[in-house]
């Protein structure tokens, strides 16, 4: 009897396991084929996992040869420039059993984010990723994801970050002290993209922290860590079960991950104590006192905010905004040693606006039109995050084409930011000047440009990075002239964010003159 039982539940099993991982994808694949979307064959279980993961070892596996080139996406989404040579800007690529059909076409990006939202859901992250960024803004949905939105929205209107301006100015003031003070006879060599990192926390711990600098700093330190190890696990993770071994890495990062939850909630439970927050009042509103006034609010029917809601909203944000700033001055610096022109056109508008000392002032940042478009142009060329996904809610009409409910929409950013079809001949080329009538006069379409989303999931931090890159970047020209180093090898990769495989070394030299002048001009 027994027996006949065990035998059974194995059958039950296996027809599931037949169901779900063989007749349902090559169902959803017929589907698509019926309608003239193709892509590579599904695969039993893995899908395309092994191709896709070939590819972009490949494409990692050297940096780009010089002269260094803007057209990266063929190394930083090799699986999807492989393919749309092949089957057109629309196919059908499989996560294991998931199917995810990539669109690239602004008018579709357009309808999923912004005509018709609520059909679509944010994909589940992954495990590690969740961990790692927290359970707030970027991954809650629906009713409470509105309402933890309206509570932190305060926290990056411009009036409020603007008084963050004396915090930010300071800190880059400092730092650049410190180059000078490592430089021979003028001149010194950097990896940025270390320093912006460690720079972005100062700004970044006041936002969310208020004047909890230690707690909030030692609290970044400890995911900067976190995220690293998260990195590295992504390499193993073809081996099922891996995150529950007690490796050294995992027992590492079990920790940090307990570390992180106290250490968070003793900022919390200390600043409940204090009451309500004078610097709240007289300074600008921080994200966790604006959650903490909220959860005191107890305001029904809206969900209430709990103390695990508070640690998991400041994770996010330090995933989302450090990572996003650092890597927007990274990028911004680089290409502005690659390209010296613009770099003197930058500072020219700095000494006109700011003085060659003067510290900058949060009414004049407004007046930075180049720096602007300069940073536009880094967005476009090198955003942040590569791609978007997206999960259709129930069976959608999408273009003409029927889409079944469960289907993953792969929008790849990085794709559409570099089309020239779109965005002219020159696209994989830097050419700040092409924002010089706004963002939406930049392109053939004026939804084609969206390094921090669409919609009304938009990154609610934009501002707050945009800021912390004028006020750096601005601050650099006033003192330094830059250059690559020979060291620099030029090779984008995605490590959850886009960031430079090998670094960033670049060459500061110190401008002893005024910068106006066309002497230092030409250095």
């Amino acid at each position: 009897m027994m027996m006949m039982v065990l035998i059974m539940m194995l059958i039950v099993v296996l027809v599931f396991v037949v169901k779900v991982l063989w007749l349902r994808p090559k169902k959803i694949e017929g589907h698509f084929g019926k309608q003239g979307i193709k892509g590579p064959a599904y695969c039993f279980f893995t899908g395309n996992a092994k191709e896709i993961m070939s590819l972009m070892m490949k494409a990692s596996s050297q940096p780009m040869p010089m002269p260094f080139s803007h057209n990266i996406l063929p190394r930083v989404l090799s699986f999807y420039h492989h393919w749309n040579k092949i089957y057109g800007p629309i196919f059908l690529i499989w996560f294991g059993p998931t199917a995810r059909l990539t669109l690239a076409d602004p008018d579709l990006v357009r309808e999923v984010f912004c005509l018709k939202p609520e059909l679509y859901e944010k994909n589940e992250a992954h495990p590690l990723i969740k961990q790692l960024e927290g359970d707030g803004l970027l991954s809650l949905k629906g009713e409470k994801w509105a309402h933890h939105r309206k509570i932190i929205t305060p926290t990056f209107h411009m009036d409020n970050l603007k008084l963050l301006v004396p915090v930010a100015t300071t800190s880059v003031t400092n730092m650049l002290d410190e180059w000078l003070g490592m430089s021979n006879s003028g001149e010194v060599e950097i990896e940025v993209s270390q320093w912006y990192q460690k720079l972005t926390e100062d700004t970044m711990t006041r936002t969310a922290f208020g004047n909890n600098d230690i707690d909030g700093k030692r609290i970044f330190q400890l995911q900067a860590r976190q995220m690293v190890l998260t990195s590295e696990a992504f390499k193993e993770l073809s081996i099922p079960g891996y995150k529950y071994l007690p490796t050294k890495r995992n027992i590492e990062s079990w920790k940090l991950h307990k570390e992180i939850k106290k250490r968070i909630m003793e900022v919390i439970e200390r600043r409940r104590k204090e009451g309500d927050d004078v610097d709240m009042v007289n300074g600008p509103k921080d994200l966790l006192g604006l959650m903490i006034q909220a959860s005191r609010k107890e305001a029904s029917p809206s969900p209430a905010i709990t103390a695990r809601d508070i640690a998991e909203e400041c994770k996010s944000f330090f995933f989302a905004g450090e990572q996003t700033t650092s890597n927007l001055l990274t990028w911004t610096t680089v290409l502005l040693a690659m390209h010296p022109q613009w770099q003197v056109i930058a500072r020219d508008e700095v000494v006109n606006v700011f003085g060659s000392r003067d510290v900058p002032t949060k009414d004049c940042v407004s007046k930075l039109k180049t720096l602007t478009m300069i940073l536009n142009e880094s967005l476009r060329l090198y955003p942040p995050i590569v791609a978007l996904i997206r999960r259709a809610k129930a069976d959608v009409e999408l273009g003409g084409y029927k889409i079944p409910s469960g289907t993953e929409l792969l929008i790849p950013i990085l794709a559409i930011h570099h089309d020239q079809a779109i965005w002219g001949s020159d696209a994989n080329e830097f050419n700040p000047s092409r924002f010089s009538n706004g963002v939406a006069r930049a392109s053939k379409h004026p939804m084609a440009f969206f390094p921090f989303g669409l919609g009304v999931r938009t990154c609610i931090g934009q501002n707050l990075a945009i800021l912390q890159a004028k006020l750096t970047i601005a601050m650099i020209l006033q003192r330094f002239s830059f250059e690559l180093s020979p060291k620099y090898q030029h090779a984008p990769t995605v490590l959850m964010l886009l960031h430079p495989q090998y670094g960033a070394p670049i060459i500061f030299k110190h401008l002893q003159s005024d910068p106006s002048t066309k002497e230092t001009q030409g250095s």
